[in-house]
């Protein structure tokens, strides 16, 4: 293959390294050198006349006009209106990250305008996802007779007529795909919808905290032109955009366009800590550093998202909307233990899961149920067993009557939110729906079987097609002495990375394996050091039982080329930096 990086058409795991970006189309573009920012940018798909733009993503640059999306003016003016009136308003949002987020958001802002606003999180064992009708006549019959929903409410048809009856109007914000049909809603902003313009899908990877932020906008445009700001302060939209990075981030939302922007400029608002239920939970969590869309992933939002798994359903939104910092201290501390509890939880689950996958074979989507696993961390188990098994998979905790709750997380190229929509409007799930790479589902005891033919006959095509185009793709080759903080500082401007705007891959080599260990659970760590006479630690995340880990723990006397991630690693005395592998192939 031509565009084989280092010659590498089989790798350990048996897939070829291609150039992100052929080093031809480079040499076209009649770039420096040592322009490495520029090269990374241009190999995550930026035009030449859009470098400047994308060198420094702001809100000004890429963020759209709020009225773009069909019913966002409707709800700005509705919630206007409850401003003006000081009407009791409540939030509803989903025990996410995200719903926690979008919730803060919206309550933070209200709160600022002067409004009485409150937040409902439903349980996630005793309520389930979304709203119920129950749940939102009963917050009518508390005194707020406009809802919010958020994260939410997309595919609750039944929930909203009732509310509706009942005299309570709602409005919709959400980011989950639609169905042809909408609820009877006052408004629903969604650019997921179907009836979306053009100009308006293009946003369709927004999270719902995302769209939230956008309807903020709208309505402080809104009372801005009705002149209620003329004797008043208005609140700084701005400052809640921490609140927007980390819903993004820790939602899997594709970090590009405005999505990057919002992420780009909320870590700027996160690092000054004036959120003190950040502040809090980043202590908790041990972050002394600004912290960086990485820490929002791995360490801030795993934590908020504890509360709902596990815990109480509201601590986080708790945690993000209060303003004493000794209630702020005691929920971060909090959401950590609970937080070490989920994980216990999910390692019983995972070793199941991938038990019981096994009866799975070959099929496009693994779906694999149990009685009795906890519904709180199958969306996690999910992610771990379709990272495993390279395809969309799908866990099942299913209770005592035969009921199955279920989560799915896909592969890039499979529309799995489609999929379960699909499979609900055949009449096989009582309740499902999502986005691409995201699905939830409740299923009726003895469909399971059918569930898994439909969804397989569904996307068979689609995983063949995403399976067929695997190759890792690789940015740069690094000497090993190359593998340092320095390398790892120069390529922080082209971020912040993540989902849709990948860290760059870098290989380096050939190297020899000095030491090597399984540390933690099932991580292969590595002492590796090359023909130029430097060291580098390196570890292989999860790996130890498969053929990655097998490899590297029984390659003593080859040479190896390796692939991954450069990481800046600041514990020791001085900085060093360690490679965070996803392959290797032999150099012998």
């Amino acid at each position: 293959m031509s565009d084989a990086a280092l010659g590498i058409t089989r790798s350990i795991i048996g897939q070829p390294w291609h150039w992100r970006r052929a080093s031809a189309d480079m040499a076209a573009e009649n770039l420096a050198p040592d322009d490495l920012v520029t090269q990374l940018l241009l190999a995550r798909g930026v035009t030449r006349d859009d470098l400047d733009r994308q060198r420094a993503p702001t809100l000004r640059g890429f963020m759209p006009d709020p009225s773009l999306f069909r019913d966002m003016d409707a709800a700005a003016a509705r919630l206007a209106d409850a401003v003006e009136r000081q009407e009791a308003v409540t939030i509803f949002g989903d025990y996410d990250v995200d719903g926690a987020t979008s919730a803060a958001l919206l309550v933070r802002l209200l709160r600022g305008l002067g409004l009485p606003v409150g937040a409902y999180i439903p349980d996630r064992l005793m309520e389930g996802y979304g709203p119920s009708g129950a749940a939102l006549v009963k917050i009518g019959e508390a005194g707020s007779k406009l809802v919010v929903t958020v994260d939410c409410g997309a595919q609750a048809f039944d929930a909203i007529a009732e509310a509706k009856a009942a005299g309570v109007e709602v409005i919709v914000v959400d980011h989950h795909q639609c169905a042809t049909t909408l609820p009877a809603a006052l408004a629903l902003v969604n650019p997921n919808r179907l009836d979306e313009d053009a100009d308006a899908a293009i946003h369709g990877n927004l999270a719902a905290v995302g769209v939230a932020f956008l309807l903020g906008a709208a309505l402080l445009r809104t009372l801005r032109m009705r002149g209620f700001f003329a004797n008043r302060d208005e609140p700084a939209l701005i400052e809640l955009l921490d609140l927007v990075a980390l819903g993004t981030v820790a939602d899997v939302a594709r970090l590009t366009g405005f999505n990057r922007a919002l992420v780009t400029q909320g870590l700027k608002v996160m690092a000054r800590r004036g959120n003190v239920g950040l502040a809090a939970l980043m202590d908790a969590a041990r972050l002394t550093k600004p912290p960086s869309a990485s820490d929002m992933g791995f360490a801030l939002g795993p934590r908020i998202n504890a509360g709902g798994r596990v815990g109480k359903s509201d601590l986080g939104v708790r945690l993000l909307t209060t303003s004493d910092p000794q209630e702020a201290a005691e929920i971060a501390l909090e959401l950590n233990r609970l937080n070490e509890e989920r994980r216990a939880i999910e390692a019983a689950v995972l070793e199941q899961a991938i038990e019981a996958s096994a009866a799975c074979g070959n099929a496009p989507v693994a779906i694999v149920a149990g009685q009795g696993w906890h519904p709180g961390v199958i969306g996690i188990v999910a992610g771990r067993l379709k990272e495993r098994l390279h395809r969309p998979a799908i866990v099942i905790a299913v209770d005592e009557d035969g009921t199955g709750k279920g989560s799915g997380r896909s592969i890039s190229g499979v529309d799995l939110g489609a999929a379960i929509l699909a499979a609900k409007e055949s009449g096989l799930l009582v309740a499902g729906g999502g986005h691409a790479m995201a699905a939830g589902l409740t299923v009726a005891a003895g469909k399971v079987d059918a569930l898994g033919a439909f969804l397989n006959d569904r996307l068979a095509a689609d995983v063949e097609r995403a399976s067929g185009d695997k190759s890792l793709l690789i940015d740069a080759v690094l000497a090993p002495r190359g593998i340092n903080p320095l390398w790892c500082d120069a390529i922080e401007s082209a971020g912040p990375y993540g989902a849709g705007w990948p860290a760059p891959r870098v290989a380096t080599g050939p190297v020899r394996i000095v030491e090597s260990g399984i540390v933690g659970t099932d991580h292969v760590r590595l002492i590796v050091a090359g023909d130029d006479g430097a060291r580098f630690k390196a570890v292989a995340f999860r790996s130890a039982e498969t053929e990655l880990g097998q490899a590297l723990l029984h390659a003593r006397g080859r040479k190896l080329w390796l692939a991954g991630r450069a990481k800046r690693d600041d514990w020791g005395s001085r900085p060093v930096a360690e490679l965070h592998l996803e392959d290797a192939a032999w150099a012998d």
